[in-house]
């Protein structure tokens, strides 16, 4: 029973070394060399070099001069401890009504036009830091107004802030939030 148990230890031994230790600290090396921002975080920095998020981290906005974000159903609102879905289906009447509010709301803001869908409903995590081009184009009135600039101007900075499909092909065109929020206090000013 001893000559079989030592071969077992020795294995559990090695293969945790090895898949343990060496796998992980390689991987961690490989990616710090061919992706160290991704590595890190995707951390966005300000001006002065000052950490204000992670452009794959949704942040709640809700001063009139910035870019609001899609709903946020993890915990009390972009809350990362507890990201998740709120799991509502789409009969539900507490997402229906959720959802009327919202909408209610906005088109107080934007008037009766069409309202993008990421406007009123959450993501599947509670944390997308994208929205779409059309919302966040839709909310340039508000925020050159607060900010006491040409909506022209802010549209500006929201288009040079739109990303692409990927590859051209996959996805979806998308704003990321903190970026043009902070992108819109670099050009007119602010916190």
């Amino acid at each position: 029973m001893l000559s079989s148990l030592r071969p077992a230890l020795v294995l559990v031994a090695l293969f945790t070394l090895l898949l343990g230790v060496a796998y992980p600290l390689g991987v961690t090396g490989v990616s710090q060399v061919v992706f160290p921002a991704q590595a890190n975080g995707s951390l966005i920095r300000d001006e002065a070099g000052e950490v204000r998020g992670s452009a794959l981290i949704g942040q709640p906005f809700s001063e009139a001069r910035y870019l609001y974000p899609r709903p946020s159903a993890a915990g009390d609102g972009y809350d990362a401890s507890a990201s998740s879905g709120s799991n509502l289906g789409p009969l539900n009447p507490d997402l229906a009504s959720r959802v009327q509010a919202d909408a209610d709301a906005l088109r107080a803001q934007l008037g009766d036009g069409p309202i993008p869908a990421d406007a009123v409903t959450a993501s599947a995590s509670g944390l997308d830091p994208h929205i779409s081009p059309a919302y966040a184009l839709g909310q340039a009135e508000r925020i050159a107004g607060a900010r006491g600039v040409a909506t022209g101007d802010v549209e500006a900075v929201i288009r040079n802030h739109t990303e692409g499909r990927f590859l051209g092909l996959f996805g979806q065109p998308r704003v990321n939030v903190l970026q043009t929020n902070l992108a819109l206090d670099a050009r007119f000013g602010g916190a």
